[in-house]
């Protein structure tokens, strides 16, 4: 399941109320400034070239050599660059200028033992006019992904670090112990990536935060329009109005201000879920991480 983030023309933000101050959530105060962002989910996995991988991927060369970087056709970036990524977490072959600071930086926001444990393969484009600022792609050996990055933004040093922030929230929720791959039933729910476990993000996250709802969105939603009327609804349950496209947009969006944001009031439906990822000492590690390595701690 491929999940992207997008930058959306027409985007009305929700508002987060913290500690008394009312504030753009999409925009994550200062951090985000007048940035809006969005994720949709949408398309397959595809493979990629790393001897831990299952398949050479797809639309162009593969993976790089020592004569530089693979090259293949991207439908949202034109063409890519293609890093493989070493158990290490260094790049083969080692990447040079933006591509080398977009990948440096993912290191430093996650570490590189994580970096090398979970991304197969790191593609970059430049690509001004597309809406797409980046996306992971689950590999056919569900234990990786693929990272893909849109150069366009890495002049926005801010948009890029919550970009990277919110793809790796994807990373961590739906990697494949998160899920029964092949249930054969499911008393949670089931999406592109199996069945949720009881014990997974998604479905702690689910209980607390969807459950109530008498209606909502399907879990695997794309569709804007839905998603909209979703957040008209309830905006004032969460942090950007794509965050009402699917469970796991929501999750995101909510880890990605969870990291950016410096406090917030737990009594408000979206402090609420930034308090959330506070039951998960992993999780609280990792925001201490994250924001040690953009300089918020």
């Amino acid at each position: 399941m491929r999940r992207a983030l997008l930058v959306l023309s027409i985007v009305v933000a929700a508002t987060l109320v913290l500690a008394g101050t009312v504030v753009a959530g999409v925009s994550i105060a200062r951090v985000l400034a007048d940035v809006y962002l969005a994720q949709v989910a949408a398309g397959e996995g595809d493979g990629a070239g790393d001897d831990r991988g299952t398949d050479p991927g797809q639309g162009g060369i593969g993976g790089g050599s020592a004569d530089g970087p693979g090259i293949e056709s991207d439908e949202d970036f034109g063409t890519v660059e293609v890093y493989d990524v070493m158990a290490s977490g260094e790049l083969d072959p080692p990447a040079a200028g933006d591509a080398a600071d977009v990948w440096g930086l993912y290191v430093d926001l996650v570490g590189a033992e994580v970096a090398g444990a979970s991304i197969l393969q790191f593609k970059v484009g430049d690509a001004p006019e597309s809406d797409t600022l980046a996306y992971v792609v689950q590999d056919r050996d569900p234990q990786y992904w693929i990272l893909v990055v849109n150069l366009a933004i890495v002049d926005e040093p801010d948009l890029l670090a919550a970009t990277l922030v919110h793809e790796h929230a994807h990373v961590f929720s739906y990697a494949e112990t998160q899920f029964d791959a092949r249930p054969t039933s499911c008393s949670t729910f089931e999406v592109a990536e199996g069945c949720v476990l009881s014990d997974a993000y998604l479905w702690a996250f689910y209980e607390e935060f969807w459950s109530g709802y008498p209606e909502h969105p399907d879990l695997e939603n794309t569709d804007p329009d839905i998603a909209y009327d979703f957040y008209l609804a309830h905006e004032e349950d969460f942090v950007s109005d794509y965050a009402a496209t699917n469970i796991g947009e929501d999750f995101a969006e909510s880890f990605m201000t969870y990291v950016l944001e410096d406090d917030w009031s737990p009594r408000t439906p979206t402090g609420a879920k930034l308090s959330f990822f506070d039951r998960y000492p992993e999780l609280v590690e990792l925001r201490e991480r994250m924001r040690a390595a953009l300089g918020a701690a």
